[in-house]
């Protein structure tokens, strides 16, 4: 018999699981997959965040350097179709809301059948009208935090799971092992068991609360903004609990499938991948969450177990450089099948069996973001070569964000793009765009994680340097990746990169301030009460302004361009790095000329 069964979590730390580090969480089904199992101890992400990942978990290819977060696009092949058409069923259990999004509507129907359970973070489920009765201000964010209207839905949808049994966790895993208690008898079958956690917000019940008893008097905090930390430890300390918790259910969970496969003896002829698409920030580099930082290790170095009843490997590890691109082709090969040639993913069935490095790199990001390439000792962060982040493009068929349509404004200018190598023949719409986050305020960064795997210290090694940039040019280029990214990032497009286009040492400043923590507003003149003023507002007094201009320049000629009207300082301070000893001129300066 030919089975394979995919366990995926959303947002699982490596650094907080018994089988890689010494952890708060109590996991022990982990372990004890970890005795059964091949650990991968150089697993990386590649294109993120949730969907970007599950393109590659489809396509074995990258993604984030040719569009954003989005659908899967007509010529994208995608492995469970692939199966499918081959005649093995394939069957996706899930609980992860971005699938039946605008920018993720197409994964599902390449399933030969599927099922879905509502309610997670703040999917839009069930409708009540009148307000929750529990005021979830304090989960994080403040006033302008872009989630309101989803935490207000997120408590309604957690009236609806007043129990365990009625989580959706435990609802989705029921579904997976119906599928496994059907079909256990049944040849040629893949079932993907696909759960939105521990992704936050970190909702428990009381058993999984009380596994972490610690004294805490502070508001509800579940849900940590994607910012900087500038919560008390207390608080901080708190929300790694909430998700130790959140790990602990999720462990259970697993514990579940690693019982359904002893109950049939399913070990014999039945694959096993458990894997995840990043991890999350509880703290760690003096941030919470993912996306508007750099790619950290704790984001990027990822828990993954195979087993693979044909080479067997219970208990060992392998030190082999992968990816997630890795997954569509061995999930082929393990069915016999060949992988397509727009895959650029390996079959890791080599690596159970020697731990044949099959790459020498790995690639990683997050469209618009920083361009990031491993060899497994150095990690090297490229930003973009100057304060517009650009150029940046979308090369799309599909024009979809994460909840929304491509508007008309931003297809008013599309052009059509020439065929890439992977899209069939087919030209994509070219589409100019602008990222969220700006990969050039957070500067380029090289780390040796043999002597800080931490991530602590940046180096600055030209000769390193070199070598890992060449390495990223090189894995673009065999991306098929457009000219315009190169151009954002400062490097030649037609020729080899040379020791002109290094950029560590000339942006070690906003790498040292990303690295360091944000100072509470109580710390500067008059307790901040100049970063508490809307930006806007402060533009309209030519004083200020003239302050502004000279202390961020690149701030109001580049990053003032929609902007809440309520933004301040100090909460663009969260998400976008600015010196502390710029902030406290600023908390001077900016404060009123006495009449």
């Amino acid at each position: 018999m030919m089975r394979a069964i995919i366990l995926m979590f959303d947002s699982l730390n490596r650094h907080m699981l018994a089988p890689y580090a010494d952890t708060i969480v109590e996991a022990p089904n982990f372990a004890r997959l970890a005795a059964q199992s091949v650990t991968f101890e150089n697993f990386y992400a590649g294109s993120m965040p949730c969907m970007p990942a599950r393109r590659e978990m489809h396509t074995g290819r990258y993604n984030f350097l040719h569009r954003s977060w989005g659908p899967l696009e007509p010529f994208d092949d995608s492995m469970p179709e692939i199966l499918g058409n081959a005649g093995i069923h394939t069957h996706l259990a899930s609980d992860h809301p971005h699938y039946w999004e605008d920018g993720g509507a197409t994964y599902h129907p390449r399933y030969t059948t599927w099922e879905f359970f509502r309610g997670q973070e703040g999917d839009p489920w069930k409708g009540v009208v009148a307000p929750p009765s529990v005021d979830v201000a304090g989960s994080g964010g403040g006033a302008l935090d872009w989630r309101a209207g989803m935490k207000r839905q997120d408590r309604i949808n957690r009236s609806y799971m007043p129990t365990e049994a009625e989580h959706s966790q435990t609802r989705t895993v029921d579904a997976g092992i119906h599928f496994i208690d059907t079909n256990q008898a049944a040849d040629q079958w893949m079932l993907q068991i696909e759960l939105f956690d521990p992704h936050e917000p970190f909702f428990t019940h009381d058993a999984y609360k009380a596994m972490y008893p610690h004294d805490y008097d502070g508001p509800e905090f579940d849900w940590p903004g994607y910012q900087r930390v500038t919560e008390p430890e207390s608080q901080v300390e708190h929300a790694r609990y909430e998700y130790a918790a959140l790990v602990s259910m999720c462990d259970k969970s697993l514990g579940r499938v690693l019982d359904a496969m002893d109950k049939y003896d399913m070990w014999k002829d039945t694959l096993l991948l458990v894997n995840t698409d990043h991890g999350f920030l509880l703290g760690e580099h003096g941030w919470w969450a993912k996306s508007v930082q750099p790619w950290f290790n704790e984001l990027v170095h990822l828990p993954m177990f195979l087993w693979d009843p044909r080479t067997a490997g219970a208990d060992t590890r392998r030190a082999a450089l992968a990816q997630t691109i890795d997954v569509a082709p061995t999930m082929l090969g393990y069915f016999g099948l060949e992988p397509t040639p727009d895959m650029q993913g390996r079959d890791l069935a080599v690596v159970l069996e020697d731990d044949t490095q099959v790459r020498d790199a790995a690639l990683f990001g997050i469209h618009g973001g920083h361009v990031n390439v491993t060899d497994g000792r150095y990690v090297y962060m490229r930003a973009a070569a100057d304060p517009s982040n650009g150029p940046l493009e979308d090369f799309t068929l599909m024009p979809t964000h994460m909840r929304s349509r491509f508007s008309p404004g931003e297809l008013a200018a599309w052009e059509p793009a020439e065929p890439f190598t992977f899209t069939k023949g087919l030209r994509t719409l070219k589409i100019s765009t602008h990222s969220l986050m700006n990969s050039w305020a957070h500067g380029t960064l090289l780390f040796d994680l043999h002597k800080d795997p931490r991530q602590k210290a940046p180096i600055t090694d030209e000769k390193i340097e070199l070598r890992m940039l060449v390495l990223l040019a090189d894995l673009m280029h065999a991306s098929d990746a457009p000219a315009s990214q190169f151009a954002r990032l400062g490097i030649p497009f037609d020729t080899a990169p040379t020791t002109d286009h290094l950029l560590v040492r000339s942006q070690p400043e906003r790498a040292e301030v990303d690295l360091g923590a944000l100072p509470p507003l109580s710390s500067f003149s008059d307790n901040g009460a100049a970063l508490n003023i809307p930006i806007l507002e402060l533009l309209q007094d030519p004083h200020r302004r003239t302050t502004l201009e000279r202390r961020l320049p690149h701030l109001v000629t580049t990053e003032l361009v929609n902007i809440p009207a309520q933004l301040t300082l100090y909460q663009l301070a969260k998400v976008s790095p600015i010196p502390a000893t710029t902030l406290e001129h600023l908390a001077e300066e900016l404060l009123p000329v006495p009449a």
